[in-house]
Order: structure tokens, then C-alpha cells, then sequence
């Protein structure tokens, strides 16, 4: 049996455990999704207000091939498996898990919310299609909480450019 008081990165086979016990402890669970490439301290931020609203923090992150789709073919520098490893060492996310290949129609998105049934999605304010997720999310009782302000000074893609100008 799964212990939903201890932190864990479990693969995505482990997923229905996690969400079976999840609801026998009748704990409340946040969902956070996102690329998580290069981890910057926004990212802490982002992660640790989002774990706030909620007893239980899952973090789906995107799949290398929908990042190429989303940011080009030179993206992600880190592979799936790398950015969840990364992700899990800063202890936040109860569960982190890889998004499916398949993930860009709200019909993919309902499919996740209706497997995964979050409380809360924690979002911050830059993030796109917001309308979408919230009426997706009100289907299946869930909020989507604005947790974070954007901050325009850290993201991957910055962090990326910079390091290009140097040469590394």
C-alpha cells in the first residue's frame, strides 16, 4: 500500500494506486502540469504555493514530444526522465508523473481530469488557455487556482538564452 504521508516519484503505471489510496485517506489533491525544464527558484515558488491549497500535490510533466511541439526541436534540454528525477529531488510533489504524447485537445485534458479528479489545479497568472481549464475543471467540481504571479526575470527559456549568449 502506498503511503500518502511520504514523498514519491512513482512511474505512470503507479498512478491508480496513488489515486485509489488518495481517496480512501480522503485527502485533497492539487494538479500542477508543465514543461519544468531547467529548474529555476520561480519553480520552487510555484510549486510549494501550489502544494499549500491542498493535502496532496501531483505534478504531471509534459513529455518530451509535446515539448519540441510547444518550444521547438532543440527543447527540452532535459529529457522526461531527467526533469522528473530533477523535479523530485526538491521533495515537494507527492506524485510526478509524464503527461501523455497526446495532449494538446481539451478532450485529452477532460480524459486526465476525469481519471486523475483533482480538487485544485494550481496555475500561475501567464498561464495560457485559462478559461479552458477552468470550465474543464467546473465538469468535474475542481477550481483552478491562480497561485503565483508571473515573473518575467526566471524561466527556462530565459535561463537558455543566456547560456547561449556565454557559448555553453
Amino acid at each position: 500500500m502506498l503511503n500518502l504521508d511520504s514523498k514519491m516519484t512513482l512511474t505512470n503505471q503507479d498512478l491508480d494506486g496513488f489515486l485509489i489510496n488518495r481517496i480512501k485517506a480522503k485527502k485533497t489533491l492539487t494538479l500542477v502540469t508543465g514543461v519544468f525544464d531547467l529548474l529555476h527558484e520561480e519553480h520552487h515558488l510555484f510549486l510549494s504555493k501550489a502544494k499549500e491549497i491542498g493535502d496532496l500535490l501531483i505534478v504531471g510533466i509534459e513529455s518530451d514530444v509535446r515539448v519540441r511541439q510547444m518550444k521547438g526541436q532543440q527543447r527540452p534540454i532535459n529529457n522526461q526522465e531527467i526533469r522528473l528525477k530533477n523535479l523530485d529531488k526538491w521533495g515537494i510533489a507527492d506524485f510526478i508523473f509524464i503527461l501523455p504524447e497526446q495532449f494538446s485537445k481539451p478532450d485529452d485534458h477532460r480524459q486526465l481530469i476525469s481519471k486523475i479528479r483533482p480538487n485544485f489545479m494550481a496555475v500561475s497568472s501567464h498561464t495560457k488557455f485559462m478559461r479552458e481549464k477552468e470550465m474543464i475543471l467546473s465538469e468535474f467540481t475542481a477550481k483552478l487556482v491562480v497561485v503565483h504571479d508571473f515573473n518575467p526575470e526566471f524561466s527556462s527559456s530565459k535561463l537558455i538564452q543566456n547560456l547561449k549568449k556565454k557559448g555553453l
